[in-house]
């Protein structure tokens, strides 16, 4: 299975295809499921020729692959907006918030990729991914505003676990109601902070 990219695209116009090329594999992962999915659809969409998409992308894994990174690129530019915040409370707000928005703003193609993160071979991917939320996560419970963790580095990746566990599941169950999602994310992640000094002293 070949996940890379043939070629970057470098110059605007170049750029402009690829986006494209991504676009339209999300419109027609939304629309017709993976069932539907194929390079061939990808490119009539786009509007490209079929051998325009195989410039950059050997198979609709790759492009796969690419519009997974494009949506987890998404995710953590609003994610680190989390790490602007002076107080603690109020970055973990933001952060859940993020989260819950990515999550449901394109519920079909958010679901769908959280199962090709799974089959595709992105564990180096998904591994910097965490890295870089538990990182986030840990410098934000070093803000007042919350129980000291005895360990930062559980504590954050509980925290990061919590919240992805509870974000997929709803999206799994296809949910739809931003503001009640995020209420129970943040119970769950405020009662865990609430108890950290019994349960991680």
């Amino acid at each position: 299975m070949t996940i890379s990219p043939r070629k970057q695209p470098l110059q605007p116009r170049a750029r402009a295809t690829v986006e494209a090329i991504l676009e339209a594999a999300a419109h027609i992962l939304e629309s017709r499921g993976l069932a539907g999915y194929n390079t061939n659809a990808v490119a009539e969409r786009a509007g490209v020729s079929i051998g325009s998409l195989y410039q950059y992308f050997p198979g609709k894994d790759a492009v796969m692959a690419a519009l997974i990174r494009r949506e987890t690129a998404l995710l953590l530019a609003e994610a680190e907006t989390a790490g602007t915040f002076p107080g603690a409370r109020e970055g973990l707000i933001q952060l859940i918030n993020a989260a819950v928005r990515h999550q449901l703003r394109r519920p079909v193609l958010a679901r769908l990729i959280d199962g090709e993160e799974v089959r595709l071979p992105l564990d180096a991917d998904n591994r910097g991914i965490e890295a870089t939320m538990t990182d986030l996560v840990a410098d934000i419970l070093r803000r007042p505003g919350v129980p000291r963790a005895a360990n930062r580095t559980v504590a954050a990746r509980d925290l990061v676990a919590i919240v992805k566990g509870m974000v997929d599941a709803a999206g799994i169950r296809e949910e739809r109601d931003e503001m009640a999602l995020a209420r129970r994310v943040r119970a769950a992640v405020f009662g865990y902070l609430d108890r950290l000094d019994t349960s991680l002293s």
